[in-house]
C-alpha cells in the first residue's frame, strides 16, 4: 500500500492552504483562459475519447475539453478548487463531466483508461513529478496522448525563479528547465512528441491580490519584479505598461503519443 511520507503530507496541507484561497481568483483571473486552445489541438482531442485533466483546478481546462471530446474526468487535492469546478460545469450545462477529490500520486484508476490525459499549470508544485508522469504513463490507453503545460525556463533563470514564486506561493516547488521537461517525455515511451511555447502576460497587483500572501512577502515580491525591469535575471521579462508593471510566464506545451516499447 501507498504511504505518504512526512514531507509529502506537508506539502499537500501547503497546496491546501493556498489553493483553498486562490480557487476564486484563479478561476476569475482572464489569464488562466489563455492557451486552452493551443491544448486542446496539440492532444488532437476526439469526440469519442475519454479524458483525464491532473490537478484540474477549477475546472477551466475540463470544462473546454468536455465540448470537444465524450467524457471528461477532472481530479484535484483541494475542495474548494472542486466546488469551483462544479458550479463551471453547471454554468456551462455540461453533462459529461465528472470530479474526483484526491492526490495526482497516485491515480486512482486502473490502467489504459484514458484516451487523453492532460495537466496544466500543476508540475511545477508536485514533489514528485517524474512519479506522477509515470502514472499518467500507466492510466493512458496505448496509442492515448499525454498533454502537460507548465512554466519552463532555461537553466540560467531556473534559481531565482523558483525562489520569486516560493515567496508568492509557498505551494511552489520548482519550474522544469527546458531539459527537464524535455527528457521527461523521451524517458516516457511517448513518439510523435510536439512542443511550443508561449507566454502569460501577467500584471503584478492583480497577481499579489489573488496569492495568499502576508503584507511583508507582498511587499518583498512587489519590489523584486519591480527591480528586474530591464534586467531580466528572472525570467519573466517584467515591464511597464500604462504605468503598470507586467511580466510574463514562459509556459512550454508538451505532447507525445504512448507506445509500449
Amino acid at each position: 500500500m501507498f504511504n505518504k511520507n512526512e514531507n509529502q503530507s506537508q506539502h499537500e496541507k501547503q497546496i491546501l492552504k493556498q489553493f483553498s484561497y486562490q480557487a476564486i481568483p484563479f478561476a476569475e483571473l482572464p489569464s488562466h483562459m489563455s492557451g486552452i486552445d493551443i491544448l486542446l489541438e496539440m492532444s488532437k482531442v476526439k469526440i469519442t475519447d475519454k479524458v483525464l485533466d491532473v490537478a484540474c483546478g477549477p475546472g477551466l481546462v475540463s470544462c473546454e475539453f468536455a465540448f470537444n471530446s465524450a467524457y471528461v474526468t477532472g481530479i484535484d487535492i483541494t475542495p474548494e478548487m472542486i466546488i469551483q469546478a462544479k458550479k463551471r460545469q453547471q454554468a456551462n450545462n455540461l453533462k459529461n463531466l465528472e470530479w474526483i477529490q484526491s492526490d495526482a500520486f497516485p491515480l486512482p484508476f486502473e490502467d489504459n483508461s484514458f484516451d487523453v490525459i492532460v495537466s496544466r499549470y500543476s508540475f511545477h508544485h508536485m514533489l514528485n513529478y517524474d512519479k506522477i508522469f509515470d502514472e499518467m504513463f500507466r492510466v493512458c490507453k496505448t496509442g492515448g496522448r499525454i498533454v502537460i503545460a507548465d512554466v519552463s525556463l532555461e537553466e540560467k533563470y531556473s534559481q531565482a525563479y523558483d525562489q520569486m514564486e516560493i515567496l508568492r506561493d509557498s505551494s511552489h516547488v520548482h519550474a522544469l528547465t527546458h531539459e527537464e521537461f524535455n527528457t521527461l517525455f523521451i524517458n516516457g515511451n511517448l513518439i510523435n512528441c510536439q512542443q511550443i511555447s508561449y507566454d502569460v502576460e501577467l500584471e503584478l497587483e492583480a497577481q499579489l491580490n489573488a496569492s495568499l500572501l502576508a503584507t511583508e512577502n507582498q511587499e518583498k515580491l512587489r519590489q523584486l519584479i519591480k527591480d528586474d525591469i530591464n534586467k531580466n535575471t528572472l525570467g519573466i521579462n517584467a515591464h511597464l505598461k500604462d504605468n503598470n508593471v507586467y511580466y510574463y510566464v514562459p509556459i512550454k506545451v508538451l505532447v507525445g503519443e504512448k507506445v509500449i516499447k
